[in-house]
């Protein structure tokens, strides 16, 4: 904590200027002075005290060196528990508070905690409240005894999946090392558990993911620590009777007579459930090359039923022409079985490449959304965004397919050197590009002006042509180069008109200062309004958009847009601010309203390549974010487009 840094510098200097200690630590004069009371009470406790010095500063001044030394030695512990900067922030507090009340089943007084941590009460307090807010959210609270203290109460499988969110899978401030907590079991008896697993799961033709392997192998031994505390799970009987039905439960059964040999450990039955339950909700089947009479055999009517409509809907509103892809199809219904499972037994379940997926596939991600809201009105299930991005894993490996066997690009080779260097540059790109590539012919530039481009993906020149044309322009050297290759590569991948054809002058604020994030939304929306360019209630789209899964993705970039889309024709509205402000837990700088055309059917995922282009490029968007005029905000985009 800041206060601890300002001890360090007293002990060191023995007398300090105020501004110096504001200069050193990076805050003002007044929060320097409000920290000095701070340390102030807490030296009085310890045989010191803070003097402050007419027209010098500070002086640290020692009245009891025993009690003095004993305060640095517990400060010197409490660093080895709680690394700084750990203790520097509530959320960071939180984190601690949460793994140390997850591990204990006694209660904690709140004057023990405040000493742990070295904060007062009342700072304590507050940071409980956000406490409770973040165990709700797992169907827990915090139950407070008078003149005992805190502790969680809940349900044991909720409880459990916390302990498995806040132990296992959260990294703290200082990078990816956990705080030391006591280990759940040992390591030989986590290493017993994944070796009994694997080969239960080889046995019975189960296939599990790295993830789902790990996520069983974590409950697996949270469910040891827990039963040793004579803390159990609980089923009611006829919850029991439906998976003791099924397969699963006697894999389960399996995994748990392997283990209680080898641990020395007995497990009720109950616990097998429990375990019966993690397995329902991980297994899967691969087979890629299950034709649909086969796919329906092993996939319940209904879910093959709810998957072709998913599909319809997503080629409906978002029109990536995927509800005839037999892959997507087999995968989707062999994934939405555990998802429905993990819903009816109250499992969470990390999903650790999220922000990845929302940032690289916000196409994907967005036709995830689409399944969660037809799995919403069909089974009244709540698809939260890690089970969303699980689901935009799958159409992102359709639309990569697709990209691989669609229609080969059109282009036209513009050569100033003459016919000799024409060829060789078009039988170059034929043996590199081979079918995927339609080389419709050569040409001179002065001739270019004459031949119609419509029919062209892009046109590939030896020499810069600065006018614009109506399609790309690729420069490269006649001698083919490995960054020509990348870019016509790019070019076959996405040919695209440039980003600024989304982008309306009158929807381009810039430099403008907003508190939060709903006061944008609420801006730019009645911005849009005015315009008269959207038909339908926007603003509160967009909201309910937002609370599926906050579209700021890094980068200080938030994208939201309406769940339906609205416009008359696609566009881009456009929102820098002079400082950052929070999104959902990211800070927020540049914001892109999406706005899509309702009615024609267009390649909405070339449009989000350009803009993902632009907004993963951290100096561009650093550039954008400091441009002060309309024209240069064009002309800076126009460039890096």
């Amino acid at each position: 904590m800041r206060i601890f840094d300002i001890l360090r510098i007293l002990v060191a200097e023995q007398l300090v200027n105020g501004e110096h200690l504001a200069n050193v630590l990076k805050v003002s004069s007044r929060t320097i002075r409000t920290d000095l009371k701070e340390l102030g009470a807490l030296l009085s406790k310890h045989g010191a005290a803070v003097k402050p010095l007419k027209g010098s500063g500070y002086k640290l001044e020692i009245r009891d060196e025993q009690e003095f030394h004993h305060l640095l030695k517990q400060l010197k512990d409490y660093e080895n528990n709680v690394p700084y900067p750990l203790a520097n922030s509530s959320e960071a507090r939180n984190r601690f508070l949460m793994k140390k009340l997850l591990l204990t089943n006694a209660y904690i007084k709140l004057d023990d905690l405040a000493e742990i941590l070295y904060v007062s009460r009342s700072t304590l307090q507050n940071d409980l409240k956000e406490l409770r807010k973040l165990l709700a959210t797992y169907g827990l609270s915090l139950e407070n005894r008078p003149y005992h203290g805190i502790r969680v109460k809940g349900n044991e499988a909720k409880l459990r999946y916390c302990i498995s969110d806040y132990i296992f899978s959260r990294t703290d401030e200082i990078g990816e090392q956990q705080m030391s907590h006591p280990p759940l079991i040992s390591n030989e008896e986590m290493e017993c558990i994944r070796e009994v697993i694997l080969d239960r799961i080889e046995f019975n033709d189960i296939q599990l993911s790295d993830i789902a392997l790990n996520n069983l192998v974590i409950h697996i031994a949270i469910a040891c620590k827990r039963i040793r505390e004579e803390r159990y799970v609980s089923y009611y009987p006829q919850e029991m009777k439906k998976i003791e039905a099924q397969k699963e439960f006697m894999v389960a059964t399996e995994i748990v007579s392997a283990l209680e040999q080898k641990m020395k450990h007995s497990f009720p039955l109950v616990e097998v459930a429990y375990i019966a339950v993690h397995l329902l909700g991980v297994r899967t089947v691969v087979s890629a090359h299950l034709d649909e009479v086969e796919i329906k055999k092993i996939i319940d009517k209904d879910i093959y039923e709810l998957t072709i409509e998913i599909l319809n809907q997503i080629d409906q509103q978002l029109k990536m022409n995927i509800h005839n892809d037999k892959e997507l199809l087999i995968a989707f219904c062999l994934h939405l079985k555990p998802v429905i499972n993990r819903y009816q037994y109250g499992m969470n379940l990390r999903n650790p490449m999220l922000d990845e997926i929302k940032a690289n596939y916000p196409l994907a991600f967005e036709a995830g959304i689409i399944a969660a809201e037809v799995i919403k009105q069909r089974l009244h299930i709540h698809i939260e965004e890690n089970e969303i991005g699980y689901l935009a894993i799958h159409i992102g490996v359709a639309m990569e397919r697709k990209k691989m066997e669609g229609a080969p690009k059109r282009c036209m080779i513009v050569c100033a050197s003459g016919l000799g260097s024409a060829k060789l540059l078009y039988y170059k790109l034929q043996s590199v590009f081979g079918s995927r590539l339609d080389i419709v012919g050569t040409t001179e530039f002065y001739k270019l002006k004459q031949m119609p481009l419509d029919t062209l993906d892009f046109v590939i020149s030896t020499i810069p042509i600065s006018e614009p044309l109506s399609v790309p322009m690729i420069h490269v050297n006649t001698f083919l180069g490995g960054s020509d290759i990348t870019k016509i590569e790019q070019a076959i991948s996405e040919a695209r008109l440039p980003a600024v054809q989304y982008v309306r002058k009158k929807l381009v604020f810039l430099q403008q200062k907003f508190d939060n994030k709903l006061q944008v939304l609420e801006f730019i929306a009645a911005k849009i309004h005015e315009a008269d360019l959207v038909k339908g209630p926007l603003l509160e789209s967009v909201i309910e958009r937002e609370a599926v899964s906050p579209t700021s993705f890094g980068n200080f970039v938030a994208i939201p847009h309406p769940m339906e889309p609205f416009a008359d024709s696609t566009f881009w509205a456009i929102c820098t601010l002079q400082k950052a402000i929070d999104w959902d837990g990211k800070p927020v700088q540049f914001i892109c309203m999406l706005c899509i055309q309702r009615t024609k059917s267009e390649d909405l995922q070339s449009m989000y390549h350009i803009l993902l282009e632009i907004l993963n490029n951290e100096k561009l968007v650093q550039q954008l974010i400091r441009c002060k005029t309309y024209t240069e905000f064009v002309e800076v985009l126009h460039k890096n487009s």
